[in-house]
């Protein structure tokens, strides 16, 4: 393995662009601890941590993401979480116009610079709508929990409305996005991986000391008194762990092959003989939107439940959806499926793939070419989606789950599965596979000894 790394940093190019990502996410980090003018970020912090109670939530979510910055109300607080949800509607967009889907089969360079352009202008919306709403949940707190905000950020008020808190904080936050996305790709362009992904991912990766730290206090170890965790529990922590990884990097990575046979055809004067191959069809088309969808769509709704009365109606629609409960589960799984169905409707494009195979003279043996191709690949990547969907809802109510058995904090538990650790086995994979492509091209046997690592 060392022998591995050490011709990676061989590469006077690829030692470069490692070196400029790592630069550029250690840019990511101190952001995080860049708290936003006039807001005391310790005691934003320890007032989150009292009111979230180790419960997931929408905020719970986002800081997780953000690597704790949501918590301390700093410059990163949003992360990159208005470009995500910005580069999804747009997805959307191009897979419901029909316009759209057309520009991009005819002029892919255009309709990307296009797409990038409104996904841009989108962020920036998203952005000052989030970091407003944001601020006035920071009043919320600061109400019940002085000195969090700065008094002299709230004397300035029009109609009641302290203008410039409100100012300060969307002007400052949207800031950090769109330095977050500026960063985001240039590290997708100069560097090595995919730079929104990476930068989530070091988010995800710096909660892990806390949960170590916590595991170890758990244990115990100063003194004679057993812990709430013993070394057993621990090391089938770990055991359960490894499984649950090697189990998401089958899913994210598995596919099924649908042989397909070229025709005989004449280019020029001479005439070339027909070849197999197959096309790809991926367990886990959709990746983590589906799990992002279902949680955003359960989550926001309960967190924002969360600020009523516990007697009224929706409280009490709040505890039964909360965090856990086995109604929460059900829902949660069955939300997961139908986004996946949905997703993978709306990417995977049968009519198209049978249309190019019978330009190019491909098909499926046994199966005539047109319709009846087109027909054969929708039942067939639905079946396949339903194997999907069912592993992704339980990689995602894994946490949860093992929780629940080992009675372990959600801390702890959060990587057991779900969307942190869908993100982290994804851009792992994505980035060695770079890597690894650099290496091949200066003629070495690759990243790994035996196998490839298949794109996601």
């Amino acid at each position: 393995m060392f022998a591995e790394v050490k011709r990676v940093f061989q590469i006077p190019e690829l030692r470069a662009k490692i070196i400029f990502t790592l630069l550029m996410l250690v840019v990511c980090r101190v952001g995080v601890y860049v708290p936003v003018p006039g807001i005391n970020g310790e005691v934003a912090l320890n007032y989150f941590k009292s009111a979230m109670g180790g419960a997931q939530s929408l905020f719970q979510m986002v800081n997780i993401f953000s690597g704790g910055a949501f918590a301390q109300m700093t410059v990163f607080a949003l992360s990159v979480v208005p470009y995500i949800s910005a580069s999804i509607m747009m997805q959307l967009l191009v897979a419901l116009i029909p316009g759209l889907q057309r520009e991009m089969r005819e002029n892919p360079e255009s309709g990307k610079r296009k797409i990038n352009k409104y996904t841009r202008l989108l962020t920036v919306c998203l952005a000052l709508l989030q970091s407003t709403i944001y601020a006035r949940f920071a009043l919320q707190m600061n109400a019940s929990s002085p000195g969090i905000v700065e008094p002299e950020l709230l004397i300035l008020q029009i109609f009641g409305v302290p203008w410039l808190f409100y100012l300060v904080v969307s002007v400052t936050m949207t800031t950090g996005v769109l330095l977050l996305m500026w960063v985001g790709e240039q590290i997708t362009e100069k560097g090595i991986g995919n730079g929104i992904s990476l930068i989530i991912g070091i988010g995800i990766v710096s909660q892990l000391p806390s949960a170590f730290g916590l595991i170890i206090q758990q244990l115990n170890l100063d003194s004679q008194e057993p812990g709430q965790m013993s070394l057993a529990s621990v090391a089938l922590m770990f055991a359960i762990f490894v499984i649950v990884i090697i189990a998401t990097i089958q899913i994210i990575q598995g596919h099924r092959r649908i042989p397909i046979q070229h025709a005989r055809r004449i280019v020029g004067r001479r005439e070339m003989q027909g070849g197999a191959s197959y096309i790809p069809l991926k367990v886990n088309y959709a990746g983590v939107i589906p799990v992002i969808f279902a949680s955003s769509f359960l989550m926001f709704p309960a967190t924002i439940m969360k600020f009523l009365s516990p007697d009224s109606f929706l409280g009490r629609l709040s505890q039964y959806l909360s965090m856990g409960s086995t109604s929460y589960l059900v829902i949660f799984c069955l939300l997961i499926m139908g986004f996946t169905y949905f997703w993978t409707a709306t990417q995977f494009n049968p009519d198209q793939i049978a249309s190019d195979m019978k330009k190019n003279g491909a098909f499926i043996p046994g199966i005539r070419q047109g319709r009846p191709t087109q027909e054969y690949l929708e039942s067939t990547m639905n079946r396949i989606t339903l194997i999907g969907a069912v592993s992704l809802a339980l990689i995602a109510v894994l946490p949860n789950i093992i929780g629940r058995i080992l009675t372990i904090p959600q801390t702890i538990s959060y990587f057991f599965g779900g969307t942190a650790l869908l993100i982290l086995v994804g851009v792992v994979l994505d980035t060695m596979k770079q890597i690894e492509s650099h290496l091949l091209m200066k003629r070495y046997d690759g990243f790994m000894k035996k196998g490839r690592v298949r794109g996601r």
